[in-house]
């Protein structure tokens, strides 16, 4: 028995069935079998941003360290190349990519975007002095009422969370609103499901041995609900990710011009991304 068959069971709805094959040793993926059967064993039915400690240790640590010194360097590049004076951050976080990118290259109008207040909290006490507006709101909702118009609408990490319709939708009705628009996401190739399932199973056993101290509460409080919810039916899924190729055709549906997008760094669980997009507006 190995975890792929566990992972195969909660695909096929058995979680119980998962969980019993836990039991069994994994020499490749000990820490995984270990996290997943401890997770299964608990309540898994909450939200990964119920618990903001273990999302802010995770993109705290590991890979994600190299990971948002790129980030950062590439959205302040955006600011520098193209004057920016005014931008929005949907999902901004905590501002992990976006502070350090203001203190590179300050932008004067900055709107924040985030369901999270916790995060959010966070966000404006890292920025300071910065003025900033913010909405506590996700960005749908956000866009729904919006007049206004921004040089550059950006995205890290975040619109992976809508689905794939929603995200449509909410890029259609955002593209009046902004210049450009730069999106940094992670390039997830397309696989069948059982391919898919070896891919989750090696990458989430690296992810997981990057954690020190945190491992716990990072695997527990965000990998592994990322992890079932791509898997379990019925789960609460919280990604949904897709290869680089496929963000830039939806951008390009949804009516900007221009769409480019380029390898940024490779990481754990799939290689990041820069894309970029005019406004016809």
């Amino acid at each position: 028995m190995t975890v792929y068959d566990a992972l195969a069971a909660l695909a096929a709805g058995n979680p119980e069935q998962a969980r019993q094959l836990l039991d069994h040793p994994a020499p490749r993926h000990p820490l995984l079998r270990a996290a997943l059967a401890k997770y299964l064993d608990g309540d898994a039915s909450k939200s990964v941003y119920d618990q903001p400690a273990a999302f802010e240790a995770f993109i705290d640590g590991g890979g994600n360290v190299p990971l948002y010194q790129a980030v950062s360097a590439a959205l302040a590049d955006q600011y520098r190349t193209h004057g920016v004076k005014s931008l929005v951050d949907i999902g901004c976080g905590s501002g992990k990519a976006l502070v350090p990118a203001l203190a590179e290259t300050p932008v004067p109008a900055v709107t924040l975007v985030e369901p999270s207040q916790a995060l959010l909290d966070k966000a404006l006490a890292r920025l300071g002095d910065q003025q900033v507006t913010v909405a506590a709101t996700t960005g749908a909702a956000f866009v729904a009422g919006l007049d206004a118009r921004f040089d550059l609408g950006e995205s890290t990490f975040a619109l992976h969370t809508m689905p794939h319709e929603d995200r449509s939708d909410f890029l259609a009705a955002l593209r009046p609103h902004v210049g450009r628009f730069v999106v940094i996401e992670f390039d997830v190739a397309e696989e069948c499901p059982e391919d898919r399932r070896r891919t989750l199973a090696d990458t989430f056993e690296r992810g997981i041995a990057e954690y020190g101290d945190d491992r716990d509460l990072v695997a527990q409080g965000f990998l592994m609900p990322v992890l079932t919810g791509q898997l379990e039916p019925g789960a609460k899924r919280n990604t949904y990710e897709q290869p680089m190729r496929t963000w830039v055709e939806q951008f390009t549906a949804c009516g900007y011009q221009d769409v480019r997008a380029e390898t940024l760094i490779d990481y754990w669980a799939a290689p990041s991304f820069v894309l970029t997009a005019l406004s016809k507006a």
